[in-house]
């Protein structure tokens, strides 16, 4: 029987059935026509991508993503790539092509003398921070244990760590890539520096990482937290209120505001349960006790209806919104921006858009950024925004096709307000494409560094090879 499967050049080619088998005889994984399942149950997170790829290569081992790579290579098939899963733009499946999924490769392995840990690439943030926090070590993750280590990392990796320790790019020193023609490279600041460079912020484009390895720094088992629900109607005040907070905060404290309607839900808080809320949130990466006193503005900020903050374990924090945002469950649109200044018009658009969000999930989620994000140069890896210190998302989720145009309208408008007084520059991991191609932004995302990573996919993927990503074009 033959399988058609979507072709590099935008066609179809006919694939026998028994080819696919015959590959499987070769992994020590599995290959299976559609996508049946994988290890874990780990499907896509956005439910707004359904695609269903014509068949799925289950990888094991490097050798395995090695053998895959070339079989897709040598037909001229598209390829997508399945980490975590997590991509909002729904990027880690592909419509009738050759998904790669790598999620039985998540071993875990510290090394705390060295303070080290090499992380394969299908593994999970909860993967990581559950064998690290056994040493009382952490490398900067995500805001949700259930996201893939490989995307947010490529993409940059913001987190709860992120004044204090920088991004999870920032903190990886080596990492194994399969290149386009199924070549294993490694990549660190000696070897294959250009590549090393480009992986720390330049997304998929140069290869299948396998693994990485991370700094990993002092944190917990304990960490402070902040967090204090306030009615939305305040919001305009609150957000004035965590601004001042914010201009003060040592590097030690990373902070967001977010606006939301919680579910009746038992992982809520019974009293903001159904409520329209602007949270004020933050994490002391240091002394408990310290950090409990450095977080005390934010508790003093206006009369909340619920105030969580407490000293609370590192994994309970990473994982602390996992039960809201189930995977496969909810639509997603995001779009992101960052800004110089929490100006009062900036303040203005971000009420308009936290009262007139059109789903009870839906957020304005702002962060505060600074602190070791700006330590390293724009131009000492692929990832350049090192200077502003708001970045400002407008996260779209909703359960119900029928409500599509009316959340990915709103996010876009407010995205359009706030481009008055933003940078002009989006960051990747938030965003989302609901009909745009990938290479949306590319270029304002990148700025002066999109010249040198396209002579860098040039070098690894001349052919753009991995274009399921938000690509970047080979130099020509």
């Amino acid at each position: 029987m033959n399988i058609s499967v979507a072709a590099l050049d935008g066609g179809k080619l006919k694939v026998r059935q028994t080819e696919v088998e015959e590959l499987g005889t070769r992994l020590r994984g599995t290959a299976l026509l559609g996508d049946p399942g994988n290890t874990d149950g780990r499907g896509v997170f956005n439910a707004m991508y359904t695609a269903e790829p014509s068949f799925t290569v289950y990888c094991a081992t490097t050798s395995d993503v090695v053998q895959a790579v070339k079989f897709a290579r040598e037909r001229g098939l598209l390829v997508a790539v399945r980490g975590g899963g997590h991509s909002i733009a729904g990027l880690s499946t592909v419509d009738g092509g050759m998904l790669i999924d790598l999620s039985a490769m998540s071993a875990v392995v510290v090394d705390p003398e060295r303070r080290l840990v090499d992380a394969q690439g299908g593994a999970l943030w909860g993967h990581v921070d559950r064998e690290t926090q056994l040493f009382g070590l952490a490398t900067p993750g995500g805001f949700v244990a259930d996201t893939g280590i490989a995307g947010l990392t490529l993409g940059g990796g913001y987190g709860h760590l992120r004044r204090r320790y920088g991004l999870s790019c920032d903190n990886v020193v080596e990492a194994q890539v399969v290149d386009a023609e199924g070549n294993i490279h490694r990549a660190s600041a000696e070897a294959n520096p250009d590549l090393y460079w480009a992986l720390r912020g330049g997304g998929g484009n140069f290869g299948l990482v396998t693994s990485f390895r991370y700094r990993l720094h002092p944190v917990g088992p304990e960490v402070a937290f902040a967090a204090c629900f306030h009615p939305i109607e305040n919001v305009a005040e609150l957000l004035g209120s965590w601004r001042s907070f914010a201009a003060s905060a040592p590097d030690e404290v990373s902070s967001v505001f977010i606006t939301v309607t919680l579910p009746e839900n038992p992982h809520v808080p019974q009293p903001v349960q159904g409520r329209a809320c602007a949270v004020m949130a933050g994490v002391h990466a240091g002394d408990v006790e310290d950090g409990m006193k450095a977080l005390q503005p934010i508790r003093d900020i206006g009369t909340p209806i619920f105030d969580l903050s407490q000293p609370m374990p590192y994994t309970a924090v990473q994982s602390a919104f996992d039960a809201l945002y189930l995977r496969g469950k909810l639509r997603a649109y995001w779009k992101s921006q960052y800004v110089d200044d929490l100006s009062d018009e900036v303040i203005g658009v971000l009420t308009d858009a936290a009262l007139s969000r059109p789903a009870p999930l839906s957020e304005v989620n702002l962060a505060h950024m600074g602190g070791a994000i700006g330590a390293v140069g724009p131009e000492d890896s692929a990832f350049p925004e090192r200077s502003a210190p708001f970045l400002a998302a407008f996260v779209g989720y909703w359960d119900d096709a029928a409500g599509d145009d009316e959340c990915i309208a709103w996010a876009r408008s407010a995205w359009d307000n706030l481009a008055r007084f933003g940078t002009g520059r989006s960051y990747f991991n938030f965003t989302g494409l609901a009909g745009e191609p990938p290479s949306t932004a590319v270029d304002t995302v990148y700025g002066p560094n999109l010249t040198r990573l396209r002579l860098v996919k040039k070098a690894y993927d001349p052919d753009n090879f991995f274009r399921r990503n938000n690509n970047i074009t080979p130099a020509s």
